[in-house]
């Protein structure tokens, strides 16, 4: 069982913040740290964004993808990304990432897809935004794990139907719940992942601080991984 910090925008654009949120994940417990690379302009829309100029603000460079991944080694934590086109894959395997994140929105990304699998490294896939019974077919040799996901930022506990997702066909869970009973839920109903978003402040400006954890639930979330595997 592991547990994803996705810090992503969390940053609010302060590289020094971010440096700061991978050492407190680390010491929360959690198992990687993920961060988002992308675009800014090409990938959010500008017109009815409220979030566009804080989107521009948050984009990542080349040096700050290897400042973050230096960070990681340094701190003893997994380095991932969501990556959101095909020219910053060579970013992160210069940072030398050792898997790839693909977001919900990315799932019919053909040539995305098709370039992460030559990669050959294995991939975590949320599936947000996929309406089909059978799961996506990866061009990939390496191994893919598929996570449940409801693509609400917020996302109401009721929305969730936890009981009827089958972990030994998903690989986990990408949280967008408030507080962390969902997460908990799912390790417990057999999950190997976690993924969900982690801040240093609820109410600092940005999209996902209201649905993120804090230090304190990170934490309370890696003992519950940590005692549910002597437990079973």
């Amino acid at each position: 069982m592991e547990v994803i910090a996705e810090i992503g925008q969390n940053h609010n654009g302060d590289i020094a913040l971010a440096q700061k949120m991978v050492r407190m994940a680390a010491a929360c417990g959690a198992d990687v740290a993920k961060f988002q690379v992308y675009d800014a302009p090409a990938l959010f829309p500008r017109e009815n964004n409220p979030w566009y100029a804080y989107n521009c603000r948050t984009e990542l460079s080349r040096r700050d993808v290897d400042s973050l991944a230096e960070t990681c080694r340094e701190a003893g934590i997994e380095f991932m990304a969501s990556v959101f086109d095909v020219s910053r894959i060579a970013w992160l395997e210069e940072a030398g990432a050792s898997r790839y994140k693909v977001a919900s929105r990315s799932i019919r990304d053909d040539a995305l897809l098709d370039a992460l699998g030559k990669t050959g490294k294995p991939l975590v896939v949320s599936l947000g935004f996929w309406d089909r019974p059978d799961f996506p077919l990866i061009p990939t040799r390496a191994a893919v794990d598929f996570l449940y996901c409801i693509p609400k930022y917020p996302t109401p506990l009721e929305d969730l139907r936890l009981g009827n997702v089958d972990f030994a066909r998903y690989a986990g869970f990408s949280d967008h719940t408030l507080g962390i009973s969902a997460a908990m839920a799912a390790l417990a109903r057999g999950a190997r992942i976690i993924e969900k978003h982690f801040t240093t402040d609820k109410s600092m400006e940005g999209p996902d601080h209201s649905c993120s954890m804090d230090s304190e639930e990170l934490t309370a979330l890696c003992r519950f991984r940590d005692d549910l595997k002597l437990c079973m």
